[in-house]
């Protein structure tokens, strides 16, 4: 029987260094996206768009690669500083839409599915331990919506009692456990990023949060 898929072409999509390419790109793009609108929401030129595209773009790897001690992503690939001009330009272009603020919540949290994951795929290939890899995802996810929130003047994202970060460390927790279970990294990754995904938009959409430090002492 002659194979659905080319097997030259297959084979690129079982390496692991491919998926996390792909990961990459997709994390970098969204979040540049969001850093643009942020931006924008503040009536910025498109310098300023193209700074918060880059910061925010690559600030969550940037920590990840320096804590892992590994070369800093960006820096070895111009084409990453590339996808968030290219993001700035293109919400520069949109312009005005009654969407576009509403579009940055949601490019958040898909950013926050997909950069868990690749966070935490982009340690366990550096080797560590599982739980620092699931630090490692939800440092890469989180840091540079972070840095976007604190140079926009708004609420970092650390503080909304709404589900953000929890949404990073489930992608991060779902890909660690099902690679432990020899899961391969594709369907791993997919099956992970969607449901941090999940969980963000549930917030959105229903308001989920978690339960907050009570104030009453227990008597």
């Amino acid at each position: 029987m002659t194979p659905l898929v080319d097997p030259a072409l297959a084979e690129p999509l079982r390496d692991p260094q491919a998926v996390l390419g792909a990961l990459d790109f997709a994390g970098v793009a969204v979040f540049a996206a969001t850093g643009a609108l942020a931006a924008a929401r503040e009536k910025h030129d498109l310098v300023t768009l193209a700074f918060f595209a880059a910061v925010t773009g690559v600030g969550g790897g940037t920590m990840r690669d320096l804590l892992l001690g590994v070369p800093v992503f960006w820096v070895q690939d111009w084409r990453y500083i590339g996808v968030c001009l290219l993001g700035a330009l293109a919400i520069w272009l949109l312009g005005r839409r009654d969407w576009r603020f509403r579009a940055l919540l949601w490019l958040d949290a898909l950013g926050l599915g997909a950069y868990g994951v690749m966070g935490a795929a982009k340690a366990e290939a550096a080797g560590v331990a599982p739980l620092i890899c699931i630090v490692m995802g939800a440092l890469t996810a989180c840091f540079g919506g972070v840095v976007r929130d604190l140079l926009a003047g708004q609420p970092s994202i650390l503080l909304r009692r709404e589900i953000t970060i929890s949404a990073a460390i489930l992608a991060a927790t779902l890909f660690v456990g099902l690679r432990a279970l020899d899961t391969p990294m594709w369907p791993a990754a997919i099956v992970a990023a969607l449901c941090g995904f999940g969980l963000r938009a549930g917030a959105l959409q229903w308001g989920w949060s978690l339960p907050g430090f009570p104030d009453r002492a227990r008597g």
